[in-house]
């Protein structure tokens, strides 16, 4: 089994898309650490039964798995699970950050609250677990452990594009991306890859704002369904995938794409201090050559 044995911890796993990881994990021979605050999709509320769930279900189908409820936003529930997947299955190989509440709004309607919300469920929880988990392997690499370890985080193509009524979900997920590049950077030494997915499926949340997209068909395929997503995060947090490290992939339904990010584009350099008079010709010019940005979602 290609994850056999390896230690898992996985937030926001109770449903939709975090709940197919954990069973794929699962089937794919790991130890699950099942996080999940139990909250709302406006991160309202909690429930431990929603995690102990799905950590019952794996084991009924004979898998290993292990409920825990702290938060992903806070420093004690971050190391928690942390030291949860240490104490029940002996160490740690690979964190799925997944959770995410919305709070969608027009940006000039916006408040400081919910902005507050966002951002620290998705970009300050990604910090947080993924800083414990490195803290965690760095200790084991210089201790002469250096583990196949992998940061899997989840971004969004409202962080890589925008959207329309989502600018502190989009500015997160947007944060998330650039975070997974520094990890990728820094942790390599300590055996740590760091890659993202921007998936689109069928969740408590998608299904509220895209309600027709993200209908189940009658009959063939099922694009959104949460399962197509987690085949490419299993293999991402495989030994098998040690030389991928610091890209965004895109993946909905049976499609797989990597993301090519901000990058140097046209220049001119007119090898002296701009008149304010000429810069606006240049920047027409430049923008002629440039690649057109991908449209805002919902523009």
């Amino acid at each position: 089994m290609i994850c056999a044995d390896r230690v898992v911890v996985i937030t926001g796993a109770a449903h939709g898309i975090g709940r197919a990881h954990a069973l794929a994990f699962a089937e794919a021979g790991a130890c699950v650490v099942v996080n999940d605050l139990g909250t709302s999709t406006h991160g309202e509320g909690q429930s431990a039964q929603a995690a102990e769930d799905v950590a019952s279900e794996i084991r009924a189908n004979g898998g290993r798995a292990v409920a825990h409820f702290g938060s992903c936003s806070t420093e004690t529930g971050a190391q928690g699970m942390i030291d949860c997947a240490i104490e029940h299955f002996g160490g740690l190989d690979v964190v799925v950050n997944n959770a995410g509440i919305l709070r969608d709004r027009m940006f000039v309607s916006s408040s400081v609250e919910e902005w507050d919300a966002v951002m620290n469920v998705h970009l300050r929880g990604h910090f947080l677990v993924g800083n414990a988990a490195a803290q965690y392997w760095r200790v084991e690499a210089k201790a002469g452990r250096t583990r196949e370890a992998r940061i899997i985080n989840t971004s969004s193509g409202a962080g890589l594009q925008g959207s329309v009524g989502q600018s502190a979900y989009s500015c997160a997920k947007g944060g998330i991306a650039a975070l997974t590049l520094v990890q990728a950077a820094e942790l390599g030494r300590y055996g740590v890859t760091a890659n993202a997915i921007a998936p689109a499926a069928r969740t408590r949340m998608t299904e509220a704002v895209f309600a027709d997209m993200m209908a189940k068909p009658e009959a063939g395929f099922d694009a959104m369904d949460p399962a197509n997503i987690s085949p490419l995060v299993v293999w991402l947090g495989s030994p098998d995938s040690e030389r991928v490290t610091g890209r965004v992939f895109e993946v909905q339904g049976g499609k797989i794409s990597v993301a090519d990010g901000w990058r140097p584009g046209p220049e001119v350099d007119r090898g002296a201090q701009w008149d304010p008079t000429e810069v606006g010709p240049a920047i027409h010019r430049l923008l002629e050559q440039a690649t057109p940005p991908a449209p805002v979602y919902g523009a």
